[in-house]
């Protein structure tokens, strides 16, 4: 059996237990996706399913990978990706559905994390601010970040103002609340990184093995 898949965060939700409790829970729209391509160890050194997800016009794909496309037998796709798994049980062509899950599942959850754009130290880190009262000018400024003396230069990894976000985040660990085969949806309990839309890596958990 394939070992993940690739799918697109749909929005947030609540579930409810049958004690009645509401748990926050997020759906995926999680395949269909394509194999494209197949790695072995006689080839490649490692055994791994490269799958394809969301189809994209011919004319904004290059012609090399156009070719690799067709040699497999599947349209254009955005996004591609490798997995373990049993290479022998797929082909070049095969369609992959949600049902490489199924309830109770744990996964690994891996996307890209909403951009916040330039951002202070306040926001970025959770600093404390500085005082905000008697005539004070620097309530959300870092302060300080040099040293004296020695070795008079600041410090590589010094926690200041820049761009936040917009990084590749996996969260392990998740729980599949609910896994909808005839509409390829997922419900996962928790949140996942990323906007609605935005294009996820779905994988049977490798935390604690």
């Amino acid at each position: 059996m394939i070992q993940g898949l690739i799918g697109t965060k749909i929005g947030m939700t609540e579930i409810f237990l049958e004690d009645g409790t509401a748990l926050p829970a997020t759906v995926v729209n999680a395949g269909p996706c394509f194999v494209v391509d197949k790695r072995s160890k006689e080839k490649n050194g490692y055994d791994a399913i490269q799958l394809g997800y969301v189809d994209l016009k011919p004319q904004r794909v290059t012609k090399p990978l156009l070719g690799h496309f067709k040699r497999a037998g599947v349209p254009p796709l955005r996004t591609l990706y490798e997995f373990e798994g049993e290479i022998d049980k797929y082909k070049p062509g095969d369609v992959v559905e949600a049902d490489v899950f199924k309830d109770g599942d744990i996964i690994d959850v891996t996307g890209t994390s909403k951009g916040k754009g330039f951002a202070g130290v306040m926001k970025r880190h959770g600093f404390s601010g500085q005082p905000d009262s008697h005539g004070g000018m620097s309530h959300r400024r870092p302060g300080s970040i040099g040293q004296a003396a020695y070795p008079a230069r600041v410090w590589k990894g010094m926690k200041m103002p820049g761009h936040m976000g917009s990084k590749r985040v996996t969260v392990q660990g998740l729980e599949v609340a609910k896994v909808e085969t005839e509409k390829n949806m997922i419900i996962i309990k928790g949140s996942v990184p990323g906007p609605n839309g935005g294009v996820l890596i779905l994988k049977h958990t490798t935390k604690g093995i």
